[in-house]
C-alpha cells in the first residue's frame, strides 16, 4: 500500500506564558491509501487538535504534515470533514446543503448534475424522501445523515471525521456506522478515512487500525493496534462472536494500559488517576 498521509513530530500548545496549555508532543502518524484509521482517546486529550492539523485547519508549532508527499500548509482541498455538530445551513433544504458542497468541489458540473449527485448521496444514506426538508424539520440522526451525504457526495479522496456519531442514540449511531463503513469501502472508490472517537466498540467496528492517544498533557500517540477481524463487521457479530469477543478484550486491555492512567500532581505528591470518558461499550 502507498502512504497517503504522513505526520511527523507534531507539537501544539495553546496560549502563551503562564496561560500556555501544551496539548500534543512528538506526535507521528502514517495513513495508507484506502485505510480507515481510528484515533481513540478520552475526551479533551487532543484528538480533535490532531485531526485539525492533519486537515490543515490547525497549524502545528513544530513538525510537518504531508499528503501525497506535499506539505500541508492550509485546508486540504481533496479532503472532507464531518463534525459532531452537523454544520448545516438552516435556511437551505437537505438537498441544497448537499448540492452546495458538490458545487464547491466540482464547480464545472452543471447545476442539474450537481443536484443529481446530491440526490444520489441522500438516497445512499436513506434520506431520499426528505430531500426538501430544512434542518429544523429533521431529527438529529437525519441531520447527521445529511452531513455524511454532503461529505461523500463530493467524492473525497480523504475523509476526516470528528466524533460524528457521539451525540446520537444507539440505534441511529449503529445504522450510520454501517452506512459509513459501506460507503468508505466501495471497491470502485475506497476513501482514506481518519476518525477520532472515544468509543472503543465503534473503533473495532470500523477501523483497519486503532491508534491510542497517550494522555498528557501534553499527549502523544501509542503503538497502533491492527484490527484483524474479517469484514463485513456488525455490532451483533462483535457482541456474540467468540473471536470478536477475544479481540475486543485484547483491544480494551491494550487501550487501558495506554490510556487508563494519568499522572497528576496534588499537594506536591504524584498520584495516578483513571482517565475518564473512554467508552468501552453501550
Amino acid at each position: 500500500m502507498t502512504t497517503l498521509i504522513e505526520a511527523r513530530g507534531l507539537r501544539k500548545t495553546f496560549g502563551i506564558g503562564a496561560e500556555a496549555r501544551p496539548v500534543l508532543r512528538d506526535t507521528s502518524l502514517s495513513v495508507e491509501r484506502g485505510e480507515f484509521v481510528c484515533i481513540v482517546g478520552a475526551m479533551g486529550c487532543g484528538k480533535s487538535t490532531l485531526l485539525g492539523m492533519l486537515a490543515g485547519l490547525v497549524r502545528p508549532d513544530e513538525g510537518t504534515v504531508s499528503i501525497r508527499g506535499a506539505a500541508v500548509t492550509g485546508i486540504v482541498d481533496s479532503a472532507t470533514l464531518v463534525f459532531q455538530n452537523y454544520s448545516l445551513l438552516p435556511w437551505f433544504t437537505a438537498l441544497e446543503n448537499v448540492r452546495l458542497a458538490v458545487a464547491a468541489a466540482q464547480p464545472t458540473l452543471s447545476k442539474a448534475d450537481q443536484k443529481a449527485r446530491a440526490i444520489r448521496a441522500l438516497e445512499h444514506v436513506g434520506l431520499g424522501n426528505a430531500i426538501d426538508r430544512r434542518p429544523t424539520h429533521l431529527s438529529g440522526g437525519m441531520r447527521q445523515r445529511v452531513a455524511l451525504a454532503r461529505a461523500l457526495a463530493t467524492d473525497p479522496d480523504i475523509l476526516f471525521l470528528d466524533e460524528p456519531f457521539g451525540a446520537l442514540d444507539a440505534l441511529t449511531r449503529e445504522t450510520l456506522q454501517g452506512e459509513l463503513a459501506r460507503l468508505c469501502r466501495r471497491d470502485d472508490q475506497p476513501v482514506t478515512t481518519v476518525m477520532v472517537t472515544n468509543n472503543v466498540e465503534e473503533a473495532i467496528l470500523l477501523a483497519d487500525r486503532i491508534v491510542p492517544v497517550l494522555s498528557g498533557p501534553p499527549a502523544t500517540l501509542g503503538s497502533p493496534i491492527p484490527v484483524t477481524l474479517p469484514r463485513p463487521r456488525t455490532v451483533e457479530h462483535l457482541a456474540h462472536d467468540e473471536e470478536a469477543s477475544l479481540f475486543r478484550a485484547h483491544v480494551i486491555a491494550t487501550l487501558t494500559a495506554a490510556l487508563g492512567r494519568r499522572k497528576s500532581t496534588s499537594s506536591g505528591a504524584t498520584t495516578l488517576q483513571a482517565t475518564p470518558l473512554l467508552e468501552v461499550g453501550e
